[in-house]
């Protein structure tokens, strides 16, 4: 999920019982050019890129034993080279075998990858050995069933520690219903774990994929941007309360305006429209104090700001 699986969303995923969370597919050629910060004013580890000083990629403690770094890549030393930047401050690697936009297959990366099993091997190998975190990696279904079964028997071999199966097809469509029954065919050829995706909308549907497929574990992508606390075992909360929770997070971690105006426009499409005033009001900000006046936040907006200030003045 671009410009939105950064570590606001992330961090308040795991508030409603995510266990383990994935940031935005990063592209290696732009990571190999980042440096390693540690940023004291935030309590971050930022990793920015040289030249134009834009964090790529933010992380904390908090969740150190649980995000997953998801790479794109079509080349092994490179993919390495990225990882090694990284891998002290996260739970493990993921390498996107599945993302179908023309962004990442003109590249190489993503869904390219599926018909290229030789640099799959190479990849995943390369991960491995050198690295002393779990790496893992998620495909789309093939063109037919045995196809993907037979991928996937390639990809264990590598010795990845799970496995992610999202049930379309590249040409698919979000609209086009998941194929649970496909991915149950992956988990059954399989003795690593499989990650469940597509078509998970609610706390229900993580139980009703998990006894369908079978698979260890479930992953949750528009349905927790629509709304995040999906997690929750209790049942979602209203949408006006999640929405106010993630600018108040975005807030507190200083994200990028440009993703907290993103993830929010993506949350009401879904919910209502753009052309409404909230949406306008979203798309003209051009700042987090906007943001936070817009959705009545502005006094934790000073809040925060003031202690920092404080806070580092004593340091």
């Amino acid at each position: 999920m671009a410009w939105q699986g950064t570590l606001p969303l992330r961090l308040l995923a795991a508030d409603y019982g995510a266990d383990i969370t994935y940031g935005e597919e990063i592209i290696d050629h732009k990571f190999i050019k980042c440096e390693r910060r540690v940023n004291e004013y935030l309590g971050t580890t930022d990793f920015v890129e040289k030249g134009s000083e834009s964090v790529v990629f933010r992380t904390c403690p908090e969740e150190r034993n649980r995000v997953v770094f998801q790479i794109g890549t079509s080349d092994a030393i490179r993919a390495l080279k990225a990882a090694q930047l990284v891998w002290k401050d996260i739970a493990a690697i993921d390498v996107n075998m599945g993302c179908p936009k023309s962004f990442s297959i003109s590249g190489g990366m993503g869904a390219a990858l599926l018909s290229k099993p030789e640099t799959i091997h190479d990849i995943l190998t390369t991960l491995k050995r050198n690295l002393d975190i779990p790496v893992t990696c998620k495909i789309r279904l093939l063109k037919t069933c045995p196809d993907t079964v037979e991928l996937a028997k390639r990809i264990e071999k590598t010795g990845v520690s799970a496995l992610a199966v999202h049930g379309r097809r590249v040409p698919d469509r979000p609209r086009d219903p998941a194929k649970w029954n496909e991915i149950a065919d992956v988990v059954a050829a399989l003795s690593i774990p499989v990650i469940a995706n597509g078509d998970v909308f609610d706390y229900e549907d993580i139980q009703r994929i998990k006894e369908a497929t079978g698979a260890t574990s479930v992953m949750v992508a528009r349905g927790a941007l629509w709304n995040v606390s999906v997690f929750s075992s209790h049942g979602k909360l209203p949408w006006e309360d999640v929405k106010r929770e993630y600018v108040r997070k975005s807030i507190l971690w200083d994200n990028d305006v440009k993703s907290t105006k993103h993830t929010l426009k993506e949350m009401i499409m879904h919910h209502s429209c753009l052309e409404l005033p909230e949406g306008k009001a979203v798309i003209k900000s051009e700042s987090l104090a906007d943001i936070s006046r817009l959705y009545g936040e502005e006094e934790y907006f000073q809040f925060v700001h003031k202690t920092r200030i404080l806070l580092n003045g004593n340091r």
